[in-house]
């Protein structure tokens, strides 16, 4: 009678260790690279002694908050498949708002409409927007040499075509306007009770600490030097910071203030014209 740990038992050892039903599926699926269907059609299916090794090592990482994303090395975002490591933060489908948002605007922003993403990360809004909008230049920030090294292999590996700058928000941007500026900033207050269980995601890029509302100061105080006239800021920003971040556009002059919510129905991105 063979000992190999099937599909079932694997999910059943899962469960036994604490993880909910749809995350160990999750978990499984990924590590074999199929879907929930097929664990379910399949459970008598024997995994190899590599792959009940591997699952061993995943189940014990997840149950530590490790994200699934770092584990299998990769993310989908907006339709791509992005590469992502303890450099990056993992690409959240709430911030496809704004990359839908973005590309709403392109279009009327010109032929050629330079676009910047400000604290790119994984590039993943930087490389959707170049992906969805092959006219427009587009240019990623950020101040980790590991995060923007990891924008530059996705670009690489998906043929985009995308300019990566090292520096700390508007530094490396001296004298340039752009069509459009985009970012989803670190913006979790430092006391936030959640912040413990995302503590394997660099925590520059979830918390300024203080507020949570420093960058977001920052990004709307120089945006204006950045813009050209009718050009659009858009931010994704906390639940619970929409009001705040509409009075700092408010008061840095922008125009046709507006507000997108995301998929679970919470505020999560303000955008502002630039006058002219």
């Amino acid at each position: 009678m063979s000992s190999a740990l099937s599909v079932a038992a694997a999910l059943a050892q899962a469960r036994a260790a604490g993880l909910d039903r749809l995350e160990g599926q999750l978990l499984l699926g990924t590590l074999l690279g199929v879907d929930r269907a097929w664990l379910l059609s399949h459970d008598d299916q024997a995994l190899s002694p590599e792959q009940a090794a591997r699952f061993a090592d995943w189940l014990a990482q997840r149950l530590q908050d490790v994200p699934l994303a770092y584990l299998a090395g990769e993310k989908e975002f907006h339709g791509l498949r992005l590469r992502v490591n303890a450099h990056t933060l993992v690409p959240r489908p709430d911030t496809e708002t704004l990359v839908d948002w973005a590309l709403e605007l392109l279009p009327g922003l010109g032929p050629a409409p330079r676009v910047v993403d400000l604290g790119t990360g994984s590039g993943a809004i930087a490389l959707a927007l170049k992906h969805a909008h092959p006219a427009a230049a587009v240019s990623a920030v950020d101040l980790s040499a590991g995060a923007l090294a990891m924008a530059a292999e996705n670009a690489r590996r998906l043929g985009l075509d995308l300019e990566c700058l090292a520096g700390d928000w508007w530094q490396p941007l001296a004298g340039r306007r752009f069509e459009l500026i985009v970012s989803n900033p670190p913006y979790i207050a430092g006391d936030d009770p959640h912040l413990p269980a995302l503590r394997h995601e660099p925590r520059s890029a979830l918390t300024p600490e203080g507020d949570g509302l420093a960058a977001l100061r920052i990004l709307v105080a120089d945006a204006p030097a950045h813009l050209v006239p009718g050009g659009w800021l858009l931010l994704e920003h906390g639940y619970d910071q929409a009001e705040a971040v509409a009075a700092l556009l408010a008061e840095a002059g922008f125009e046709a203030i507006a507000l997108r919510h995301d998929l679970g129905g919470q505020p999560r991105i303000s955008g502002g014209r630039w006058p002219g």
